[in-house]
């Protein structure tokens, strides 16, 4: 199962409480107070890692707590400092207020850290309340509590291009045909259940240029509404730079309008948001090999209407699939080279 939600409840560590001492020492006759301050609790800090891709671990361990820091002790001595702890959660994580709602960071590059939970400040030691009118204090802090926070954790797919379309337009066959990750293909809807990733690459040599692909599952129609498989994955959609939508131009598919279908889907995407309508669109009609030639023919004469980009091809046959991949590399390409320039740079450590 792709786990892509959790909620956590975490609590930094708690202040160590002051010290009161007096040093009492053979040759010092006026050694007045000597009690030490306590340690300050530890933090809760939370850091993106290319290392993890699930959130899995907080949905089987969704308590944290970070340690407390020791009591002062006498002789001015200070008491330890809890320790952190650091929780490591895939880039491409949200944290969100459970209480609020409110989002606190959107980790988008790895290791970005975030305070998340501050520990308790130690408290003050009688050596702190001493004056010259009152010279043997008895007064002494106790320590500040550590934050207690609960949070909700969402993962989205980290991919530079999402194939979107109906169920069975051969979205899995392409990924499958286009890189080395081997989905489950068959011929009933909804095969896929679960975001597949492959990564695509442009040219023969090994270093050569490369795109993460993101095979979603099927859309429907009253999608945003929670339809089918629904909100879940739209949001995966938010996240990648170019949308590929494929129409089933096939003789048997079952569908008699492919120009609807395009609409439909469309129409999902304008209605859940978060700027998925203006994403950069290549328009594919699939499975070509097979095709019926008036839904072809209407298909790409509205792609001419919409001045989209259009390209047929036949994950089965390899047809046009070569051009499409370098004709999405080069969109995905020029949206990395904007969003890079327009990227300003952040301090590594945030605290909320």
């Amino acid at each position: 199962m792709f786990i892509d939600e959790a909620r956590i409840r975490v609590k930094a560590g708690d202040g160590g409480n002051g010290c009161m001492a007096f040093r009492r020492e053979k040759f010092v006759p006026r050694g007045g107070p000597s009690g030490g301050d306590g340690g300050h609790g530890g933090d809760v800090i939370m850091e993106s890692s290319n290392r993890h891709n699930t959130l899995i671990v907080f949905r089987y361990n969704p308590e944290h707590k970070a340690e407390r820091g020791e009591h002062g002790m006498g002789s001015n001595c200070s008491g330890k400092a809890g320790e952190d702890v650091v929780l490591r959660v895939p880039v491409g994580t949200s944290l969100f207020d459970e209480d609020t709602g409110e989002l606190v960071h959107d980790f988008r590059q790895p290791d970005e850290r975030v305070i998340i939970a501050r520990g308790g400040r130690g408290g003050r030691g009688n050596q702190h309340f001493a004056t010259p009118v009152h010279q043997a204090p008895r007064e002494h802090e106790e320590g500040k509590p550590g934050d207690e926070k609960n949070y909700r954790l969402e993962l989205k797919l980290l991919a530079d291009v999402g194939l979107v379309g109906y169920p069975n337009v051969g979205k899995s066959t392409l990924i499958s045909r286009v890189s080395a990750a081997r989905p489950k293909i068959a011929d009933y809807p909804f095969t896929t259940l679960q975001p597949n990733l492959g990564v695509v690459s442009i040219g023969e040599a090994p270093n050569e240029d490369s795109y993460v692909v993101a095979d979603l599952p099927g859309l429907i129609e009253g999608a945003h509404l929670g339809a089918g498989l629904g909100i879940q994955f739209l949001r995966h959609i938010e996240r990648t730079r170019v949308l590929v939508h494929l129409v089933d131009v096939s003789e048997g598919s079952g569908r008699p309008d492919p120009v609807e279908d395009f609409k439909v889907i469309q129409k999902e995407l304008e209605s859940f948001g978060h700027g998925l309508a203006e994403k950069p669109l290549l328009l594919v009609a699939s499975k070509a090999d097979v095709a019926d030639a008036a839904k072809l023919k209407k298909l790409q004469a509205m792609s001419k209407r919409k001045k989209l980009e259009f390209y047929a091809i036949s994950a089965v046959t390899g047809e046009g699939v070569e051009a499409l991949k370098y004709a999405v590399g080069k969109r995905v390409f020029e949206a990395r080279e904007a969003e890079f320039a327009a990227v300003k740079p952040t301090l590594p450590i945030f605290e909320y």
